[in-house]
C-alpha cells in the first residue's frame, strides 16, 4: 500500500511547493490573467457598443439620405413647374405683343386705305370737273341748234360719270 499512499514528508513537501506555487501565481499571475481577462471584456463591450452605433448611425445616414432625395426630387419639381410657368408667360406675352401689333398694323393699314380712298376721290372730283369742263367746251363748240340734243348729250356725259363713280366707290 505504499505505492498508492505517499509518504507524509512527501506530502508536507507537495504542499510547500504547491503553496509556494499558488502565492507565486497569485502574486504575478493572476493579477495580469485578470486585468488582460477584464480589458479583453471590456473592449468586447466597447467593440459591440460602437457596432451598433455604427448600426444606428448607418440607419440615421439611410433615412437622412432619403430625405435629401425627396427634398431634391422636390425641389426639381418646383423648378419645372417654375420653368412651364414661366415659358407659359413667355409665349402668352408674345402672343399679345403679336396681337397688338398685328391690330396696330391693321389700323394704320385702315388708315392709309382712307387716306388713299380720299385723295382718289378728290381726283376723281377733279376729273370730273375737268370733263364737265370739256364737255360744256364741246357743247359751246358744236353750237348745237336743237336743245334736245344737247339734253341728251348731256345726260350721256352724267350716266357715264355716274357710272365711273359707282365703279370706283
Amino acid at each position: 500500500m505504499e505505492l498508492v499512499l505517499p509518504g507524509v514528508g512527501l506530502t508536507f513537501w507537495m504542499l510547500l511547493v504547491f503553496s509556494v506555487l499558488l502565492f507565486l501565481l497569485k502574486k504575478f499571475a493572476w493579477k495580469p490573467i485578470l486585468t488582460m481577462l477584464s480589458e479583453r471584456e471590456n473592449s468586447i463591450e466597447e467593440a459591440l457598443k460602437s457596432a451598433d452605433q455604427a448600426r444606428e448611425q448607418m440607419a440615421k445616414l439611410q433615412s437622412d439620405n432619403e430625405a435629401l432625395y425627396k427634398q431634391a426630387r422636390e425641389e426639381r419639381d418646383q423648378i419645372l413647374k417654375e420653368a412651364r410657368e414661366m415659358k407659359d408667360s413667355i409665349i402668352g406675352e408674345a402672343k399679345r405683343s403679336a396681337e397688338e401689333e398685328g391690330k396696330r398694323m391693321i389700323m394704320k393699314a385702315s388708315e392709309e386705305i382712307s387716306k388713299q380712298k380720299a385723295a382718289a376721290i378728290a381726283e376723281l372730283k377733279g376729273q370730273v370737273a375737268t370733263l364737265s369742263v370739256n364737255i360744256a367746251e364741246k357743247l359751246i363748240n358744236n353750237q348745237l341748234s336743237n336743245s334736245e340734243e344737247q339734253q341728251s348729250i348731256i345726260a350721256k356725259q352724267v350716266n357715264s360719270l355716274n357710272n365711273n363713280q359707282q365703279a370706283i366707290a
